[in-house]
């Protein structure tokens, strides 16, 4: 049987989802394979979306068309925007959503996209023809032939799962692994090695004693996801926290010897930021107790998900260990956690646009390049289904570099630096902190978008009237004058010092005690402006109020990143045999010749390559 499609995605996962969607509305005939149609978008670990630059990840997926934002919304139990306590860099969005509704929020996505089809099989083997990805093969013995290939596979290449000493291959659990893809690509000369992540055990809520423990409400103010989805419709629900105590991590020790990540079984590295509980224990032997925080799994499940006990230890270390915390005393479980050890490929072989630079048509996004989270899958996945679409019809590549989008941080970390452990995406990873808030994702990206055809007419004429909105509030407040006699009073209410002669408006919301909302109660004329907004008022006013309190700040990061770009205006590849250049040091002239850049500021940012190696590139480039 033969299936000829425009773009074939393989994965229905998290990178998957989004790369056939994009494809898809892009206008290419697309096809995503995927082993269970009932599982699609599964949240293999915890059943939440975003967190500390990961949200802003997802602002940018949906700023430009994508869908993850807008199935959370849909599907969310729990709303927080994190790092309240500073500044809005770094504010990041997190959402606990119901994980079965998520799924199938996401068919419906799926089976509504025009130019998308979706086969329920297991790719086996990456056809290739004269250095160029041609299609699949399928375990049942299907040929999908397509002009550019998408390898979204996460866990499931050559998967092993660990409990204790039990093995057993598998993807996920009660899930096959994939067998044989991994070799039909690394016969073509694409590197591959294993990394490892896990998950924690899940308990019956009904077992548990929440008397024990502390609650932890969720936000219920104006902040979501998507910049154009409904607020969250469903019943918000609370998460609860506790600890564990010395008993716990007796108890973990004593199983230890049977640890498959220390006694010898698991060789491959897992996630340094997720670490499992008994590397917790390992790393730091002088702690008494670590945070746990029990979540919710659904809206209506009586499934929890401990986050925080991530472990591979034999499933009676875990319940005995469990049952030492209080509220855990008499706790059912579901399952115990596990580990997984998978295969990657080595992400410095893609360029920017996650195309291979050995298999041209081979598009690679998600855990396949060594990173971990859903929502760095989602971004990896947006730009692969772009560049896969757009490889179709001839165009240029799509990039986004560092100080557009987190998304552009990623993949440049990636294909430049590589991995050593799976990739974890944080604001201090960003440079551009400043530039890449989760408010703004919109104002980076969506015109992007729409001029690629990915970002429909009503997302770009809703971001045009946001636009619009945000800039009258702004000149609103740089053109109306306050005296003191009218605001003074006010204004030591609030803990700010009186005028001492009258000012703009815009002079006062640069006051860190000042905001939009206390500040419109005191001119009227200000809250009948921000209330006359057509769309998400509270939204546009918080973004413009950050945009005249944060000005400065912008300017000058935005002049940095700027001169940054003459860097990345100079393009150096394919002008040097970087091994014969003698006057660069020798790591330089290696790691050079392995990444082989595309641009000089691309170079520069090659762990092992000084400022002197690029001085010398200059030097040349400009003989």
């Amino acid at each position: 049987m033969l299936l000829k499609y425009d773009v074939i995605v393989i994965g229905g996962g998290h990178a998957g989802c989004e790369a056939a969607t994009a494809s898809a509305n892009m206008g290419a005939s697309t096809c995503l394979v995927t082993m269970d149609m009932n599982k699609i978008a599964q949240m293999s670990c915890n059943p939440a979306i975003g967190g500390i630059a990961k949200g802003q990840i997802v602002r940018e997926i949906d700023a430009l068309g994508g869908q993850t934002a807008i199935v959370t919304d849909a599907t969310a139990i729990q709303f927080r925007m994190l790092n309240r306590s500073k500044g809005p860099a770094v504010w990041s969005p997190r959402a606990q959503c119901d994980r079965g509704k998520f799924i199938w929020k996401w068919r419906e996505v799926l089976d509504t996209t025009p130019n998308l089809d979706i086969w329920q099989d297991e790719a086996c083997e990456l056809i290739v023809e004269n250095g160029e990805a041609a299609g699949v093969k399928t375990v049942w013995g299907v040929e999908l032939r397509a002009k550019s290939v998408v390898i979204t596979a996460g866990t499931f290449l050559n998967g092993l799962l660990h409990i204790g000493r039990k093995q057993l291959p598998g993807g996920r659990i009660a899930e096959p692994a994939v067998k044989d893809l991994t070799e039909s690509i690394t016969r073509h000369g694409i590197r591959s090695a294993r990394m490892k992540t896990g998950t924690p055990v899940r308990i019956d809520m009904r077992s548990v004693h929440f008397e024990d423990m502390e609650i932890q409400e969720g936000e219920n103010d104006f902040h979501q996801f998507s910049f154009m989805a409904p607020h969250r419709q469903l019943r918000q629900l609370p998460c609860w926290t506790c600890y564990t105590n010395k008993e716990v991590h007796d108890t973990l020790r004593s199983g230890l010897a049977d640890s498959p990540l220390y006694n010898g079984q698991i060789q491959s590295i897992g996630p340094r930021y997720c670490p499992s509980i008994e590397t917790k224990l390992v790393t730091f032997p002088d702690k008494e107790q670590h945070p746990l925080f029990l979540e919710p799994e659904g809206e209506t499940t009586n499934e929890m998900y401990l986050n925080g006990f991530s472990s591979s230890m034999p499933m009676e270390v875990q319940i005995a260990a469990l049952r030492k915390i209080p509220a855990l005393r008499d706790a059912k479980v579901y399952r115990p956690g596990y580990a997984i050890e998978y295969d990657f490929f080595d992400p410095t072989q893609l360029d920017h646009s996650l195309e291979s630079k050995i298999i041209k048509g081979l598009f690679l996004a998600g855990q396949v390049n060594g990173t971990t989270g859903y929502e760095e899958a989602g971004g990896q996945g947006t730009i692969a289904g772009i560049n896969a679409a757009i490889r179709c019809g001839g165009g240029e590549p799509f990039i986004l570099h560092r100080d557009e989008a987190y998304i552009g941080v990623l993949i440049d970390d990636l294909v430049t630096k590589g991995v050593d452990e799976p990739y974890r995406m944080f604001t201090s990873r960003a440079e551009y902190r400043i530039l890449l808030r989760q408010d703004d994702a919109d104002a980076r990206l969506t015109e992007k978008a729409y001029n690629l055809g990915l970002a429909k007419r009503d997302r770009y004429d809703w971001w045009m009237q946001k636009k619009e909105a945000t800039e009258s509030i702004i000149n609103f407040c740089a053109t109306t004058h306050v005296k003191p006699k009218d605001i003074n009073a006010a204004l030591e209410s609030l803990g700010t010092t009186p005028l001492r002669e009258g000012c703009k408006l815009i002079d006062l919301v640069a006051r860190p005690q000042i905001n939009l909302q206390n500040l419109s109660e005191l001119v009227p004329e200000l809250k009948q402006l921000i209330a006359s907004l057509p769309n998400r008022n509270d939204e546009t006013a918080e973004a413009a109020e950050i945009k005249m309190k944060y000005k400065g700040y912008i300017e000058r990061e935005r002049i940095v990143a700027d001169k940054m770009h003459r860097l990345e205006n100079i393009k150096i590849k394919g002008h040097f045999n970087y091994l014969e250049m003698e006057q660069l040091s020798t790591e330089a002239r290696q790691k050079l010749a392995k990444i082989n850049p595309d641009t000089l500021a691309q170079a520069s940012r090659i762990p092992g390559v000084s400022p002197s190696d690029i001085n010398i590139m200059l030097v040349l480039m400009k003989r």
